[in-house]
């Protein structure tokens, strides 16, 4: 019997369809954030700004070294973004109960409602391309885009280890 895997098409590793990926996620990162920097730009701020209020949004108490950590950003680049958020009241800094260097942040209402007006068209784009391409593309896609991240981020994306295998495991 013929091994079905020696017959696989490689042709999506050839420099043209390589390039190609490359293009379209160009084209699809410009549209993916065409609309959330129109609002951003309104109020003098940038792409910069959004990526801390989507991760902070999204990790409520988040401290700081956790977002340099997620950013992969300088803390004086951070400390300008974060600064002027702050005195906006888009996010609230508390110190850290156990550990009082710690700063732990969260969104106002006022920062959620920002959250939730540049992500809204961000989720039905995505939601969109999802339902036209299906569950089968969509975890292709999936694939891709964790092979393309490191491993330490690509970790965080691992599928939760059930409690009663993780108490065997131990």
């Amino acid at each position: 019997m013929a091994d079905i895997k020696a017959g696989v098409n490689q042709l999506f590793l050839r420099e043209e369809e390589l390039r190609t990926g490359m293009e379209l996620l160009f084209y699809a990162y410009r549209e993916f954030t065409a609309e959330p920097d129109e609002i951003l730009a309104e109020i003098g701020f940038g792409r910069a700004h959004h990526r801390v209020i989507y991760f902070v949004g999204r990790y409520p108490k988040i401290t700081v070294s956790e977002l340099l950590a997620i950013l992969k950003i300088t803390k004086q680049s951070l400390s300008r973004v974060l600064g002027e958020l702050v005195r906006q009241e888009f996010i609230l800094q508390q110190t850290g109960v156990r550990d009082r260097r710690q700063r732990l942040l969260e969104l106002t209402e006022k920062g959620v409602e920002l959250e939730r007006q540049l992500s809204e068209t961000q989720r039905q784009r995505i939601a969109r391309a999802y339902r036209m391409a299906g569950a089968e593309a969509v975890e292709g896609f999936r694939k891709v885009m964790l092979g393309m991240m490191d491993e330490e981020d690509r970790v965080k994306f691992a599928p939760p280890v059930p409690a009663r295998l993780a108490a065997v495991k131990r």
